[in-house]
């Protein structure tokens, strides 16, 4: 007994064990979230200085008149007054705005029809979704001289095809009323693999036991589409509406730039293509960037809206 009390250690003193430093590690959910804004940071610093900076001195300079040599003068609310009082800008909103119209719900069929074709298992299926989405890896200027070769009025491929119809040749694009809809043609069958993809990967989600259910039941192909795939598609389909309502607002100078470059007539001078003559052509910076301004606020008020009509794409309604 007293051999094991002389082997005893006295105890430390309260204030000696008050100064061992305290080693804190974080918590789990912390590591994760500094991890995610590690991997994230690079993006977003991309994103600020590429995208949200320019967008505030876009902004800052609507309010100025800029010529070409730099000379800034402050003219307030004189762009935005210009921009409403100008009939080509209107104009050009209005080709835009018919461009939208037509475009998005062709491509949204199509690109979910070709996905719901590409979910079949049949032989070869892997070729056909790689041939489908090859045009959207083609740059916007590849793919636009391309169908400007195709729509020539002597040589193009086009007018071949559609005089075996007996059909007469066309002036695909130098014809006011058929220049816009073969901008979107080339526009659609330029998008409609990405978005079959994106179509593809929301249909991949569904459970196979719904249709199984469903046939078991007596439905066919359109009532399984209508009960279970359309309403369980939903997020899917709010994105694919909302980027390619984005995208068919900002996104087409360039396929209008090469095929047309704003004719005939203005037929296909959509807002993107007015501000870049503007910009770029005139010098009137200022006023390109009020009418810039103007179109991003377009879209912020098509998104709510879009988002308000499809409830976001949630399953609920919403409340």
């Amino acid at each position: 007994m007293s051999s094991i009390a002389t082997r005893r250690q006295p105890a430390a003193p309260a204030s000696a064990a008050a100064e061992q430093p305290v080693r804190r590690t974080m918590s789990r959910r912390h590591r994760e979230w500094l991890a995610a804004g590690l991997f994230l940071l690079p993006d977003g610093l991309g994103l600020f200085v590429f995208v949200v900076l320019p967008m505030f001195f876009s902004v800052f300079l609507s309010f100025f008149q800029v010529s070409g040599f730099g000379s800034y003068q402050w003219i307030g609310l004189g762009n935005y007054e210009r921009m409403f009082n100008d009939p080509y800008f209107w104009s050009s909103m209005l080709v835009t705005a018919k461009y939208v119209v037509i475009m998005v719900p062709v491509l949204f069929v199509v690109s979910l029809g070709l996905g719901i074709l590409m979910k079949q298992k049949l032989p070869g299926m892997a070729v056909y979704r790689t041939a489908l989405f090859m045009p959207y890896m083609l740059s916007l200027v590849v793919a636009g001289l391309l169908w400007k070769f195709m729509f020539d009025e002597q040589t193009g491929v086009a007018n071949k095809a559609v005089g075996k119809l007996g059909i007469e040749p066309q002036s695909w694009l130098g014809d006011p009323n058929l220049a816009l809809y073969s901008v979107i043609l080339v526009t659609v069958w330029y998008m409609m693999g990405y978005y079959m993809i994106i179509f593809l990967a929301g249909l991949n989600e569904i459970p196979k036991e719904y249709y199984e259910a469903a046939k078991i039941d007596g439905a066919g192909a359109w009532t399984s589409f209508r009960k279970i795939t359309w309403p369980l598609l939903r997020p899917t389909s709010f994105f694919v509406l909302l980027m390619t309502t984005v995208a068919a607002i900002t996104g087409t100078f360039d396929l209008v730039y090469v095929l047309t470059a704003g004719g005939p007539a203005n037929g296909t001078a959509v807002a993107m293509f007015y501000i870049y003559q503007q910009a770029f052509v005139f010098g009137e910076y200022g006023y390109a960037s009020a009418l810039g301004t103007f179109l991003v606020l377009i879209m912020i008020v098509l998104s709510w809206v879009i988002f308000k009509l499809t409830k976001g794409g949630r399953f609920d309604d919403g409340e």
